[in-house]
């Protein structure tokens, strides 16, 4: 998209052209956030999704040091529409031997000086859940928190010593930064690397007189930061919210990312189902019968849902009946729509406190409904019953389990036919 507008990189991200990657990196973070499609209104949407593109675009080349060096050369003319130099750029054959066989450089191969690790160019994404109440994924929300993370010490610059200290080369993995270890299997030995423990990994390291007094030779400080994350109106379960370039920082590599997924509480009233919410409400026998037109639940941006019943004159609401109010769902992503809310009915019956009068009771049989033609029988009984009984009892007194009986003549001989 840039590549065809021939846009000004550095006017997109509202920097000048000896920005530092850090400084390159804050100001995107600052446009994307000014340009999320999420965050204005449904008439910007379009516009700002074209501005959120141009944003990214802009960073991928200018945050990495070979593209951009290409950039300021030869312009967007030298690059293929994708933020790809030419046709794309040839694959580095130690990622590719990295990403199959867990190694690096030729070394990896039969015949080399054994498998080495590769080390990343990027530190590791930090992953964790993160818990959304039903009410926030239905308004949205921004929520700021505190972060301790590792940063490259700013006194030594991520050498570990002091200015004019030389490291030491570790005698233990002979400044290669890692070890041949082999593990017994059974009865096979495999051999396989580590990183060594005497330098943790880096082949060198300062004698204690030359380490850094700030970070002690770790290379690294904590810091103590706060991070803001946007979750947009409709967001799912197991969708994934990424800050970039926010986790621990690592001498010599690109920070990773902090990601959060996010995990949705469960709500004592509603259920959702997509884009969809149910709930149950409750009413008594006489609004079933005579109406109602009052509040039946309150809502996740805590708005009073109002129902007027019947609709029609003499119309009854029946216990789980269905009412289905269109677009009272939640939100959808990206759009002005909702999905739709499903209100099941609970029709609240008399209990044991009802005390009726004999002439009350009179009076609702010659309103109610008359019941249907009685059954006609030759024989009645008339018998006692538990109100109290539970459907779960129904076969549990049954030794040879469910509803099964057994005839008295199945124990006796099959009958034979007579002889003629």
């Amino acid at each position: 998209m840039l590549a065809q507008a021939e846009v000004d990189l550095y006017e997109v991200l509202e920097i000048h052209r000896g920005a530092s990657k850090d400084e390159v990196r804050k100001a995107y973070r600052k446009a994307a956030l000014a340009s999320h499609p999420d965050k204005v209104p449904e008439s910007e949407r379009e516009e700002a999704e074209i501005k959120f593109k141009s944003v990214q675009e802009a960073y991928d080349i200018l945050y990495d040091e070979e593209k951009r060096e290409i950039y300021d050369t030869h312009g967007m003319s030298a690059f293929n529409g994708s933020g790809e130099p030419g046709m794309g750029a040839a694959p580095d054959l130690d990622d590719l031997l990295a990403q199959m066989f867990g190694m690096g450089g030729m070394g990896g191969m039969p015949g080399g000086a054994g498998p080495r690790p590769n080390r990343p160019r990027r530190s590791a994404n930090e992953e964790q859940d993160y818990e959304v109440s039903l009410e926030d994924l239905y308004k949205g929300k921004t929520v700021k928190f505190a972060s301790t993370k590792n940063i490259i010490c700013g006194l030594c610059k991520g050498k570990g010593g002091k200015e004019k200290a030389t490291a030491k080369k570790c005698s233990t993995c002979d400044g290669q930064g890692y070890k041949e270890v082999l593990t017994r299997m059974g009865q096979f030995l495999t051999q396989s690397t580590a990183p060594c423990t005497v330098c943790n990994g880096q082949g060198s390291f300062f004698s204690p007189k030359d380490k850094c007094k700030k970070c002690k030779g770790k290379k690294t400080t904590e810091e103590k930061k706060i991070l803001e994350i946007w979750i947009p109106r409709g967001a799912r379960e197991g969708e994934k919210i990424v800050l970039e370039g926010e986790a621990d920082q690592v001498p010599d590599q690109e920070p990773g990312d902090i990601v959060f997924k996010v995990v949705e509480e469960e709500h004592p009233v509603f259920t959702r189902a997509g884009s969809d919410l149910s709930a149950t409400i409750d009413i008594t026998l006489a609004e079933s019968l005579s109406g109602f037109s009052r509040v039946v639940i309150k809502h996740l941006d805590g708005r009073g849902i109002e129902l007027k019943h019947p609709q029609t004159p003499g119309g009854i609401l029946s216990p789980g009946q269905v009412l289905k109010i269109p677009g009272e769902g939640m939100p959808i992503k990206r759009s002005d729509n909702r999905g739709d809310l499903y209100l099941v009915v609970n029709v609240k019956f008399p209990d044991a406190n009802w005390k009726p009068t004999p002439a009350m009771l009179e009076k609702l049989k010659e309103l109610l409904p008359k019941p249907d033609t009685p059954i006609v029988s030759d024989t009645v009984d008339e018998v006692d019953y538990d109100p109290k009984a539970k459907l779960e009892d129904f076969g549990a007194h049954d030794g040879h389990g469910g509803s099964a009986w057994m005839d008295e003549d199945d124990d006796e001989e099959p009958a034979q036919c007579a002889a003629q």
